[in-house]
């Protein structure tokens, strides 16, 4: 065997025993009868010769990516990717809301209008908070947080953590976001106070949401607000709800009765919101975030990594 040869055939046996086997060039050099410098000269001509190729994945590179790539093919104003892939799932919600927090904490000014919808993502959000000192700030429901059931929307929790966050008292929606009759819901919107916190969401010039999913595990289903037929006919029409207006994998609302007897802020006005900030932490919720973003509803997206993937490889 050459000398170039038997140099190799050792450079490879001392690779694999510390790249594969875990073995310390301390371990190696004791084994192989062979002194520590001569071990470490080996895995060197490794390195250099191609026998090892040392990769690394970089998840937050990845993830800056794919927030890259989404941002141009959405035309969005920023994305923040949450790399993800190495937190447990029951820990994701968590993560997405500890990075949607710190985003909304550096955008926040004094005398700022924070419009919030509700729900566990936009709750973890809120519990992510840090306290910041900011004078005047608003926070409002854009949306009607009363549940016809037991179920939990979190809607007063968001709005008092959010408000706890800036030193401000919550304004709340206190009123189911879909009524029954379109007549009751005009009277109601008529009452000066009711006015008054609608007026105020679609002046928020920050509005934090999530969307939803029309399996028969979304929150809104579950919620009493419509009914079996309704849910039916939603879920053969709909991808989801964008702030509880069930629109199609383009954004366009699919029931106009329905919409009319929501209450909340109107699509265009959140469209029109300077920081329109979507949060998403389950694949669950891509189709609707496709359709959130087409249209424009929102301009900031804060979305885990197997998310964002999903959204990038999405078809209709």
């Amino acid at each position: 065997m050459a000398a170039k040869d038997r140099r190799a055939a050792e450079a490879l046996r001392v690779a694999k025993m510390y790249y594969q086997q875990d073995r310390s060039q301390s371990e190696i050099s004791k084994e192989l009868s062979i002194s520590r410098p001569t071990v470490s000269r080996l895995l060197r001509y490794a390195l250099d010769t191609g026998l090892v190729r040392i990769e690394i994945g970089d998840p937050g590179e990845t993830a800056e990516q794919m927030a890259d790539e989404l941002l141009q093919r959405y035309n969005l104003r920023h994305v923040i990717v949450v790399p993800t892939r190495n937190i447990a799932p029951a820990d994701r919600l968590d993560t997405v809301g500890h990075a949607a927090a710190s985003y909304i904490e550096s955008i926040v000014r004094d005398d700022d209008i924070i419009g919030i919808g509700w729900g566990r993502t936009v709750h973890s959000v809120g519990e992510h908070l840090a306290p910041k000192d900011v004078r005047g700030v608003t926070v409002v429901q854009i949306k009607g947080s009363a549940s016809n059931t037991e179920h939990n929307n979190y809607g007063f929790e968001s709005a008092n953590a959010f408000a706890n966050a800036f030193h401000t008292l919550p304004q709340y929606l206190p009123l189911p976001v879909i009524f029954e009759q379109e007549q009751t819901k005009a009277l109601v919107e008529r009452e000066t106070y009711i006015r008054h916190i609608a007026d105020m969401g679609r002046r928020a010039n920050i509005a934090v949401f999530t969307v939803g999913t029309v399996r028969d595990s979304a929150m809104l289903f579950r919620l009493g607000y419509l009914t079996q037929r309704e849910q039916s006919h939603l879920q053969a029409t709909a991808v989801g709800d964008v702030v509880s207006r069930f629109v199609d994998i383009d954004g366009r609302v699919v029931d106009e009765d329905i919409n009319r007897r929501t209450i909340g802020i109107e699509l265009a006005d959140l469209k029109a919101t300077p920081h329109s900030i979507l949060v998403v932490a389950s694949t669950a919720k891509v189709p609707a975030t496709r359709a959130a973003v087409v249209a424009g509803y929102a301009n900031t997206l804060v979305i885990d990594e197997d998310s964002a993937l999903d959204l990038l490889s999405f078809e209709n």
